[in-house]
């Protein structure tokens, strides 16, 4: 069995509102186990959850027999984690919102076994110098890459980069993402929780461990790089060595790729074109790590009174459908108003415009010019109503000793009542 060699750092960082470093981790060369997990809940909430996860898989692979399965192993101790972690945010209210995420690694006989939960990272240094991202994030945008409908630099630049997905102890049991790989002499191991990959980019992670033969000085590098640009979270790292370094003489900028679980073995097919707002699923439970850097959108007073303070131009937006209504009855209103104008005037109008007698008064009978002294003979009814209405005219006083006349031509009634 090849010789492990690794070295550990983890650091509070400069976030004055984080007191207490959350992160936790276990590195043992001598057992070759190695984790990392990072504390989600606040103060002491966040720290007893990533201890307790820590000391859960120490204890299980304290007594490691010769034959015992690893991966098996591996998963029923964070599994065991899990519960542990849960059942004391049940019972004690200052612990409801711990959780943790837990990035686990085992090396034993050239086999390297691997258990994960969160968004902490597993990396691995090839003796051919790539540099391979072992581990998925269980992380909002993180999905949505791996789903293809947002790219790798939207999700770096996205508000909700830092909300997890899954941990340990958000829900009675949790899916454990598991791995075993075989080890080559020379390779390179890197455990770090999201205050290290927040602040390092990968390409960066590759070109230390390429150049530099310390392990030591890997990790103090790491610190003072993110230190350089805010600290702004606790930062973990762990870096193993299996066997003799491997010399590596390649450039920065000559450098391959990172290979990430989204790379390989293939890539997918996203839209190129920026996306402000991306739709995700809510998964069962959102987990906002304290520790981390949350930006919630604005609030529901705050958009209201954007709302309110703008004058409304007809131009700029469509109506809505009650004041669509409410301009369609004025319309009709104004239509109306109109028409009865219209149909008043018309009547004035014809009023001055007849000259004649009126067919019958109080004092007498009215005298009527005569028009016409007889009837044609005619076909057409309307002709023949029209002829016996100016008969009825001519001489009206015959028609008053009855309320109504009626006639009948052709198949059409007429009934004229005068009052």
């Amino acid at each position: 069995m090849s010789q492990v060699q690794s070295f550990a750092l983890s650091d509070r960082g400069l976030n004055e509102r984080r007191p207490l470093n959350e992160d936790a981790f276990l590195a043992d060369s001598t057992r070759g186990i190695f984790a990392v997990a990072d504390g989600v809940g606040g103060a002491e909430a966040g720290e007893v959850a990533s201890q307790t996860a820590i000391e859960v898989i120490d204890e299980a692979f304290r007594h490691l027999v010769d034959g015992a399965d690893i991966e098996d192993l591996m998963e029923l101790a964070i599994q065991r984690a899990n519960a542990s972690i849960h059942q004391m945010a049940q019972e004690h209210p200052r612990f409801s919102m711990m959780a943790t995420t837990i990035v686990a690694l085992h090396i034993r006989n050239g086999v390297a076994t691997v258990g994960h939960v969160g968004d902490s990272r597993l990396y691995c240094l090839t003796p051919e110098g790539n540099l391979v991202r072992q581990t998925e994030d269980h992380s909002v945008v993180e999905e949505e890459v791996r789903a293809g409908r947002m790219t790798r630099e939207q999700a770096a630049n996205h508000p909700s980069k830092n909300v997890i997905s899954r941990a340990l102890g958000a829900e009675d049991s949790v899916d454990v993402d598991m791995k075993m790989m075989e080890v080559e002499e020379g390779t390179e191991f890197l455990l770090c929780s999201d205050g290290i990959t927040r602040h390092v980019s990968d390409g960066e992670l590759r070109q230390l461990l390429m150049a530099k033969d310390d392990l030591a000085g890997v990790c103090e590098e790491l610190k003072e790089r993110c230190y350089e640009r805010g600290a702004e979270d606790n930062l973990t790292v762990v870096v193993i060595r299996v066997g003799n370094r491997i010399a590596r003489e390649a450039r920065f900028d000559e450098l391959e790729p990172t290979i990430t679980p989204e790379t390989e073995p293939s890539t997918p097919t996203v839209n190129p074109e920026p996306q402000p707002t991306v739709e995700v699923s809510e998964p069962r439970h959102i987990l906002v790590p304290a520790s981390r850097a949350a930006f919630p959108g604005p609030s529901a007073d705050a958009a209201d009174s954007v709302k309110t303070s703008q004058e409304w131009n007809p131009s700029e937006r469509p109506l809505k459908i009650s004041e669509a209504r409410r301009w369609g009855s004025s319309i009709a209103r104004l239509l109306g108003l109109v028409i009865f104008v219209a149909a008043v005037g018309a009547a004035f109008y014809a009023g001055t415009r007849y000259k004649g007698q009126l067919p019958f008064t109080r004092s007498g009978s009215a005298t009527i010019p005569e028009v016409m002294t007889e009837v044609p003979t005619v076909e057409d009814p309307i002709l023949k109503f029209e002829h016996l209405r100016r008969e009825i005219d001519r001489a009206p006083n015959e028609w008053l000793t009855g309320n109504a006349k009626t006639t009948r031509n052709s198949g059409h009634t007429a009934t004229i009542r005068l009052c």
